[in-house]
């Protein structure tokens, strides 16, 4: 007993030397000025190294608008920004660095016990800034890449980056505006991020919070409204990982996707836990799983989320994006206890960044223009029924061991057949595109309803529930390409036309309890198109 307590004592003394002795430095005490224009960077970060270097502690900003260009955090420190307190980033492009090649207003560079925290605002200023960085290309001291980033030019400015980093913690804040991603961290280990409010639809590409190729990292109680996906894991390095994460009740908007794993895959993605989410006005997929760059996707466990006025429910996909790299994989992937509202009208109008306008997708050559189409970024525009959910891998590379459990979808229907039609002695017709960008509308139209399965193997369907709003002419479920499934309980009360079920090319698909509209004999219907 005596050797315990003086173990407790021994503990107790090291975390007053190492903690309770930390002190707190107010920035206007070492010459920053709250006037909202005073670039007030040099004495910050002059600051930060002072703490850092003195065995660290609390960096304050009180209330007040602070205007600052990029500051960079060091071991030990935590930046605390009180109630009423504003870090504005400087609406000149030149007042940030590109060290280490991604300009940032606060970054974090290989440091250890390193915190964002408090109940101010990170407010990026995104629009101000991109005023200046289109003045620079246009005067030439910038230089553009390529065409195609008109709107997305290089030397956008993240609020938060943090590269190398271990023991992090990110919490109360509010973050708003950013003209590039919100925050990154990359290639960190053990963060925390807890009751922050991200409100960035100042610019395109805003990503509102980004995980890449980071280890045990926890993400809870986070609101979220970004122009670019909601909260999005990416793998850069193929000799990394995003592994040992959990998310837990957020709330999410986006004008892409409110959860997703990708695009970026390189090395990929290793047990996610996501819990209670819920995702609203969300123009993409709720649910988006990516593996396309040869990196691995496993051991993925989604459950609890609530899904409201959404484009596209769920979006797994296996491709290959780089084809000199390997195939990757996609397998061993639960979702459970889900719900998702997909209505006919675009889910996300209104706000300032949208996704193209009233569903439309990329028109392609073979297909005739009609006079409702229209051009943006030199493409033309068409409207297509709704895209269902779908699971779809590459020829010889299926997606394995899917598990759907207690899902519940509803669409708004109103298929037209006059927009596009794919009949069902066609169904293979719909293009592999197996190196292009993943997006639940990369296909085009399809011809199901409710879900689209194509080289898949393993997948299990349990209480399931599919229904449309208004009618659909499509059948429900399209499974082509498939082996090794079992449907258990799947629910589909609406159906206009038959089969209700389409399966094409499969083998070894076994059902139980199956509730349609029609008798289960003439409701699926297994053909063989060559």
């Amino acid at each position: 007993m005596k050797s315990h307590s003086l173990l407790l004592l021994a503990f107790l003394l090291y975390a007053f030397n190492g903690f309770g002795q930390r002190k707190d430095y107010r920035i206007t005490a070492y010459g920053a000025v709250a006037d909202g224009e005073t670039n007030n960077a040099a004495a910050i970060q002059k600051l930060i190294d002072k703490v850092s270097a003195t065995g660290g502690g609390r960096v304050i900003v009180p209330a007040g608008n602070f205007m600052t260009g990029s500051l960079y955090l060091k071991s030990g420190v935590e930046l605390h920004i009180e109630k009423g307190g504003r870090l504005l980033g400087s609406p000149k492009r030149n007042d940030y660095s590109n060290k280490p090649s991604r300009p940032a207003l606060i970054s974090a560079l290989n440091q250890t016990n390193v915190a964002i925290m408090g109940k101010g605002v990170i407010d990026g200023q995104g629009q101000e800034l991109m005023l200046d960085i289109f003045r620079l290309l246009r005067s030439g001291e910038m230089k553009q890449d390529t065409i195609w980033r008109v709107k997305r030019p290089n030397d956008r400015v993240f609020l938060v980056f943090m590269l190398g980093c271990r023991d992090v913690r990110i919490s109360g804040i509010s973050l708003k505006n950013s003209s590039e991603w919100v925050q990154d961290y990359r290639q960190c280990t053990n963060v925390t991020i807890d009751r922050i409010t991200v409100q960035s639809t100042a610019y395109w590409n805003n990503d509102g919070l980004d995980i890449t190729d980071s280890r045990n990292v926890r993400i809870t109680n986070c609101f979220i409204n970004a122009s670019d996906d909601a909260i999005c894991l990416k793998s850069e390095d193929p000799a990394a990982i995003c592994e040992n994460i959990t998310i837990d009740s957020c709330i999410l908007r986006s004008s892409a996707n409110g959860f997703k794993l990708g695009t970026a895959s390189h090395g990929g993605f290793r047990n996610i836990k996501v819990r209670n989410l819920t995702v609203f006005d969300t123009y993409r997929s709720a649910i988006a799983l990516e593996s396309v760059d040869g990196g691995v996707l496993e051991g993925i466990d989604i459950q609890y989320v609530n899904a409201k006025n959404t484009g596209n429910a769920i979006f797994i996909r296996r491709g290959h994006r780089n084809n000199t790299a390997k195939v990757g994989t996609l397998k061993g992937v639960y979702i459970a206890h889900v719900t998702v509202e997909t209505p006919l009208h675009k889910p996300d109008q209104g706000y300032p960044i949208e996704g193209p306008p009233d569903h439309l997708r990329p028109g392609e050559d073979k297909m005739p223009k009609r006079p409702s189409s229209f051009h943006i970024y030199g493409h033309p525009w068409l409207p297509y029924n709704l895209i269902p959910s779908s699971i779809v891998g590459v020829p010889g590379y299926p997606v394995q061991d899917v598990v759907l459990e207690d899902i519940a979808i509803s669409y708004g229907g109103r298929a037209n057949k006059s927009i596009a039609q794919i009949p069902l002695d066609k169904v293979t017709s719909v293009p592999e595109n197996e190196a292009n960008y993943p997006d639940f509308s990369m296909f085009g139209e399809l011809p199901a309803w409710g879900f689209y399965m194509r080289h898949a193997e393993g997948i299990q369907f349990k209480n399931v529930r599919l229904r449309y709003v208004d009618e659909d002419f499509r059948p429900a479920l399209v499974f082509d390409d498939v082996r090794n499934t079992t449907l258990t309980d799947v629910q589909i009360p609406t159906a206009k036309e038959m089969p209700v079920v389409l399966l094409n090319n499969t083998s070894n698909i076994t059902t139980q309890h199956l509730k349609l509209p029609v008798d289960e004999a003439k409701g699926v219907q297994k053909t063989s198109y060559h």
